[in-house]
């Protein structure tokens, strides 16, 4: 017998079997060659027209809804024409905000914009979004990982610095100070807290002012920040004369405690967000400032750079070279606006003239003859 033509037919068989090896791998290479998987139909951010927006909460601070999410929807889709945005809030759970990126994701987002409920358990969103190649914009607070492609925010030490100048300008030597801060998983509240410490630990170590009390609230729960001050009140024998207290919302639980021992408006209050409820307290005398910030900055600025990602235009206009270093060791191409302080003094000319708040919103129930900077008279 003929070895040749014995071994003819194995030796097809194997030529068959490879030929139909390789043709499965180039299919199968070609289905997955999508630049973000087929299961969730992200592309990449070159040509994105599809944003996920994440915000943290709504109840420390009506910002969130009030502002932010409208000025959000409102630029991104300007900015970038055919846009559309799915958005989402976490109502303070960072793990509810973990599934929400998740569902973005899923969705076919292929941007997102997160301001993170925490800064370190949100790592894990940039971390799931770079599998998919859909890069995160963290904004508002800085998310602690590597992976972030950009930060948009206000200079949170700033902030402090205005909040702890204030008080220094306004002590009474052996004043006692309490220090309300946000939240110490949020990396804001930490900045803001060493904004204020840089004007205010000169004054500590020198004995001009006594730092009697200081605490990190947990998610910036208003509430709880009340239930501090009054600690405070009871441990100080209500020998209380500056509260520093980090937004306004806090502020203004702050200042119900302080009402209870009849001390409202006899103690220097500090806030942030320049809310409604925090000018009337300004206005009313109970609430010595806040700190306003322009969110329609914040929110265009983030808009840019969605659009700048989907047009794969160069951001270096945007960023203007400046970065944040991460708790990781990365430094993150960021946008830093300026914050400005607000006082009985420039209400008119500061968040009433830009629209950030109208004068119908503040004056609306105010009780007669407590205005006591003129606005609403």
């Amino acid at each position: 017998m003929n070895s040749a033509l014995f071994h003819r037919p194995k030796h097809h068989a194997l030529l068959s079997m490879l030929l139909g090896a390789t043709i499965l791998m180039v299919i199968l290479a070609a289905c997955g060659s999508g630049g973000g998987g087929t299961t969730t139909g992200n592309t990449g951010p070159k040509g994105c027209k599809k944003i996920g927006v994440l915000l943290p909460e709504s109840d420390s601070s009506d910002r969130w809804e009030s502002k932010d999410h409208p000025l959000l929807q409102q630029d991104i889709t300007t900015s970038l024409p055919g846009a559309t945005v799915d958005y989402y809030n976490a109502g303070n759970d960072a793990t509810k905000q973990q599934t929400q990126a998740e569902t973005a994701l899923t969705k076919g987002d292929c941007i997102l914009v997160v301001a993170p409920q925490d800064a370190s358990a949100s790592a894990a969103i940039v971390a799931k979004a770079k599998s998919s190649n859909v890069p995160v914009i963290a904004y508002d607070r800085l998310i602690q990982s590597s992976d972030l492609a950009y930060y948009v925010s206000f200079d949170g030490v700033a902030v402090g610095e205005l909040q702890g100048q204030y008080i220094v300008d306004h002590h009474t030597k052996g004043d006692n100070v309490i220090m309300i801060n946000g939240s110490q998983t949020d990396n804001n509240a930490l900045l803001f807290n060493r904004g204020a410490l840089n004007k205010l630990q000169p004054l500590f170590d020198s004995k001009e002012l006594n730092l009697v009390y200081q605490t990190f609230t947990p998610d910036w729960n208003n509430q709880t920040a009340q239930t501090e001050a009054e600690a405070a009140l009871t441990q100080t024998g209500n020998k209380i004369q500056v509260a520093y207290v980090a937004n306004d919302g806090m502020a203004n639980s702050v200042i119900a405690a302080l009402k209870a021992q009849n001390l409202a408006g006899k103690v220097v209050v500090t806030g942030q967000d320049a809310t409604v409820a925090g000018i009337q307290n300004i206005l009313t005398g109970v609430q010595s400032m806040t700190v306003y910030k322009a969110i329609n900055l914040e929110a265009q600025a983030t808009a840019d750079l969605v659009a700048a990602l989907s047009n794969g235009t160069d951001t270096a206009s945007i960023t203007k070279g400046s970065t944040t270093a991460t708790s990781t060791g990365a430094n993150i191409p960021t946008v830093l606006e300026t914050p400005v302080s607000v006082t009985k003094a420039n209400i008119a000319d500061t968040v009433l003239k830009d629209g950030y708040v109208t004068k119908d919103q503040i004056c609306t129930g105010l009780p007669a003859g407590t205005d006591t900077g003129g606005i609403c008279s």
